[in-house]
This record gives C-alpha cells, structure tokens and sequence, in this order.
C-alpha cells in the first residue's frame, strides 16, 4: 500500500454492515485493511473492492494482537489515516438467564476491543498529528430486552468515544459514533416474519436501512468536510430513536 493513500482499518468487515462499509470507503478513495476473526472471507471481501485492498486475520479482542497488527499495518502502509470499530458479536438473553460467558464474551468483544483498537491506533494517530476514529455503536445503547450485555457495550462505546473526543483533539484527530437501527443484513433477513415487521414498525421512515448507509455516515466522519467535528453521535436508523 502506498503512503501516499488514505489508509483506514476496519474491523469485522468481512461482511455485514462492515462490508458496506469497506464498499463506500473504497468507492470514495480509501485504501481499506478489512480485519476480521474469519481471514479467508476477509481476504475475498477486500479482493471484491480491488487489488490495493486487504484482508487480514485478527481477534480484536486480543490486545496484544490488535498492538502487532496496527503497529504492522502502519509500518508498510507508511501511516495510518483512520480506523472503524466495526466488530461486534451478540449472546442475547434474559438478564436472569445471562450467563457470566455471555456477559463477558460481548463486552469483550464490543466494547474492550474498541479500546484496544483504538488505543493502538492513537499512538500513530498523535504522531501524524491527524486521523479519524469512527465508533459504530448501536440504537441498543438505549436499552434493549434480552440485551443487557450488548446494550451495555455499546453505552460504554459512547463514553469511550466521548472521552477519546476530549484527549485526541489536541493532535488533530476526531473521534465520532454512529448508532445503526435496523439494517438490512443476513442475520436480520433471518428474522421470523412476525419480529421483522414488528421492527419495521418501529421505524417512521417504514424500511430497513442498508449497510452502505452506515457506510456513508463512516465516510463522512472519516472526509476533510467533517475536520471540525468530533465527539459526536450520529444515528443512521430512519428515525428509529426518535
């Protein structure tokens, strides 16, 4: 990859909602490292938005991991210019039935790793003195049933972000959120019937966003038009917060 060119890591872009975002990032100039637990469909999703892409094996969850992989990446790409906390798992139940595993599996995953990315990714960021941080949350933040361990991630995703805001400025580099609402993707085409219109019910503009409508508000955060802003939520839901 040449330094020359914008440099962004996504994490859990295989595929989903982060695969829509790789797809607008790239379309829009970006040079994408697509870092996903499942390297082989990594690979394939980066190789599908062109050759200067790349797919990569990586646990976010590990920090240690996440440490070597960015410091890497930013090694042969001659810099780093953002990163898009993407990845995120569900273990949902009941609060009285939620185990300790499930718990801990999602906060590791949804919330840990967003700070271990991001811490990672600062230490270059506040060298560059510029780069862009992009936290995708979720409409859950405000409380979901069944979901006590994932609304609670992406809550804390929001301090974080916030906090980030407030100790990057100085050195040039923006920290922003997004709050996805019911997006299009395999997992919620899967839905029963019954609990798919019920969402859409839910939402005043009627229909299920895509996941490059996420990607458009990443690619936003990530553009010099948004170099004033930062420590900002922006809910890309078809008014499902309101």
């Amino acid at each position: 990859m040449s330094a020359t060119t914008r440099t962004v890591l996504v994490t859990g872009a295989a595929r989903g909602i982060g695969a829509g975002i790789a797809e607008v990032l790239a379309a829009r100039g970006f040079t994408i490292v697509i870092a996903d637990v499942n390297e082989d469909q990594a690979r394939e999703t980066a190789a599908r938005l062109g050759p200067e892409h790349e797919g990569i094996s990586l646990d976010v969850a590990d920090s240690a991991a996440v440490d070597q992989a960015i410091d890497a990446l930013a090694e042969r790409a001659g810099g780093l210019y953002g990163v898009v906390n993407n990845a995120g798992i569900n273990r949902d139940a009941m609060l009285h039935k939620m185990t300790d595993a499930q718990w801990d599996q999602v906060l590791a995953v949804d919330l840990s790793a967003v700070f271990y990315v991001s811490r990672a990714a600062a230490r270059h960021l506040r060298e560059a003195r510029r780069g862009r941080i992009v936290n995708i949350s979720s409409a859950s933040w405000e409380g979901n049933i069944g979901q006590a361990n994932y609304a609670a991630a992406k809550a804390g995703v929001l301090g974080l972000t916030f906090t980030l805001s407030k100790e990057l400025a100085r050195y040039g580099v923006t920290a922003n959120a997004i709050c996805p609402g019911f997006i299009e993707t395999d997992m919620t085409s899967a839905l029963p019937e019954n609990i798919y219109a019920a969402q859409l019910e839910k939402i005043p503009l009627g229909y299920a966003g895509k996941p490059q409508d996420v990607g458009a508000a990443v690619a936003y955060f990530l553009s010099e038009d948004a170099s004033y802003i930062t420590g900002q939520v922006l809910e890309v839901g078809g008014g499902y917060q309101i």
